[in-house]
């Protein structure tokens, strides 16, 4: 009888950590969220002159309406501007953890990149559409820990002649344990994709 009870406790045992063992490998992995962005700063800044910023904000934050830009990016024929990106997450308050996505980008640069395209001959340099089509090039300032873009700071030469009504797309891409040298932007989650327009050279 207590043989039959010892070997009866050993096999309820058993199946306890078989049942343990199993919820734990059943639990779900952290998943990679995009960040929510509700306000895009561009601030094109020439060197020595005043910066020329534009901005797109989301009315209703996780709602269905999308960004909307506050107006058009008039820039100088014949000026190289450095363009930096301000992110930010107006469902939390500023100074709090979340507010800054421009930081968490920077911070998590392995996982980040930012693309662009823009109307043809609107740019010296770089030339070209841009890099969202996979062919172009882009004036990369910064980098992550692996010497890869991150996109937060460019460098744009404007054409010599004036141009108008032009486009200017910029993407976010989210890539966790893709991002390489080989990654396009086709790759990896979208965390923002706006275009502003429009976009004079004058």
């Amino acid at each position: 009888m207590k043989k039959a009870l010892k070997l009866l406790s050993l096999l309820s045992l058993i199946s306890l950590i078989t049942i343990f063992n199993g919820c734990k490998d059943d639990d779900p992995e952290p998943e990679n969220i995009p960040e929510l962005i509700t306000k895009v700063v561009l601030r094109f800044t020439p060197v020595g002159g005043t910066p020329v910023v534009v901005s797109a904000t989301d009315p209703d934050g996780e709602g269905s309406q999308n960004l909307q830009i506050d107006g058009p990016i008039n820039l100088s024929k014949g000026t190289t501007y450095t363009l930096t990106i301000e992110l930010i997450n107006g469902l939390y308050n500023e100074g709090e953890d979340g507010y800054d996505v421009t930081e968490e980008v920077r911070e998590e640069g392995d996982e980040h990149q930012l693309f662009f395209g823009w109307s043809n001959e609107v740019f010296s340099s770089p030339t070209g559409t841009g890099n969202i089509s996979r062919t172009g090039i882009v004036n990369y300032q910064d980098e992550d820990d692996n010497g890869r873009p991150i996109g937060l700071t460019t460098s744009w030469t404007t054409a010599a002649s004036s141009t108008t009504g032009n486009s200017f797309t910029v993407l976010l891409k989210h890539q966790p344990n893709i991002k390489s040298s080989s990654t396009t932007s086709i790759d990896g989650e979208t965390d923002l994709d706006i275009t502003f327009f429009p976009l004079n050279i004058n």
